[in-house]
């Protein structure tokens, strides 16, 4: 169920979320949040099998445009933006949270990573997003706030994370540079990075339930994140009131990533 908000503080927002999987994945927690606080919501599902998960969610949401969005096939971001263009003619905020390795680069070490799978996990982790700030800038014309997914592990040597942790790093470092450029224009950006949760995308990671466990046994909160967590946090930071923070990476673990 989508949160009970009383204040509409997103009313007549516009935005479009990239990542929805299932009703366990981190966009989820934040398409709730957005159309909870009154937002206006458009949706995108990776490829045919995936659309009988996401279209359900997209209802929900009461969302007017749903549309396939595979990053490695050509002319498909295209399409969802100049859909977004003729369908609103303007966008208020866009959730990134996508992120890609094929397993065998994923699970083997960072020195061995092979050439392509290099270039797939930075091409879908990383570039992707700064394609769709390319493609979101006209449509920001009274500015916007777009944001990404990262974790801590682009920060820290996290066992098992290896090349993700790479791709996450150039994540948030490409953050940095389109808050800088895109500043002038009342355009923010944002990494979130939330402490380890139970997504389908975490289930390629070795040994994530010992990581889980330390996260909980460890952070200051003695708690594991939710999606829900992720979503408010991120909702918040597309208000108004939030104008003058941009290029931050927003850490919202229980304060996991602070303690040694």
């Amino acid at each position: 169920m989508i949160p009970v908000v009383k204040a509409k503080l997103l009313e007549g927002k516009k935005g479009l979320v990239v990542g929805i999987a299932n009703d366990q994945s981190i966009a989820w927690g934040c398409a709730r949040a957005f159309r909870a606080l009154g937002a206006e919501l458009a949706v995108t599902y990776l490829n045919d099998k995936a659309r009988p998960y996401v279209e359900p969610l997209a209802k929900e949401l009461e969302a007017p445009i749903l549309m396939p969005l595979d990053i490695r096939q050509s002319g498909q971001m295209e399409a969802v933006f100049e859909r977004i263009g003729e369908h609103w003619g303007e966008l208020d905020f866009l959730v990134h949270s996508i992120a890609f390795s094929p397993k065998d680069t994923l699970q083997g070490r960072v020195v061995d990573a092979p050439r392509d799978g290099f270039l797939s996990t930075m091409e879908v982790s990383c570039w992707s997003f700064i394609r769709m700030a390319h493609l979101a800038e006209p449509l920001m014309t009274n500015g916007g706030t777009l944001f990404t997914m990262t974790y801590y592990g682009s920060q820290m040597v996290v066992k098992n994370y290896n090349i993700m942790g790479v791709a996450k790093a150039a994540l948030e470092s490409a953050v940095r540079y389109l808050a800088a450029e895109l500043g002038p224009k009342g355009i923010r950006v944002h990494a979130i990075s939330p402490g380890p949760l139970a997504t389908r995308a975490a289930s390629g990671i070795p040994e994530f339930d010992e990581l889980l466990h330390k996260a909980q046994e460890t952070a200051p909160a003695r708690s594991l994140v939710s999606i829900d967590d992720v979503g408010m946090a991120t909702a918040f930071l597309a208000h108004d009131a939030a104008r003058l923070i941009t290029g931050e990476t927003l850490y919202v673990d229980g304060g996991y990533h602070i303690i040694d």
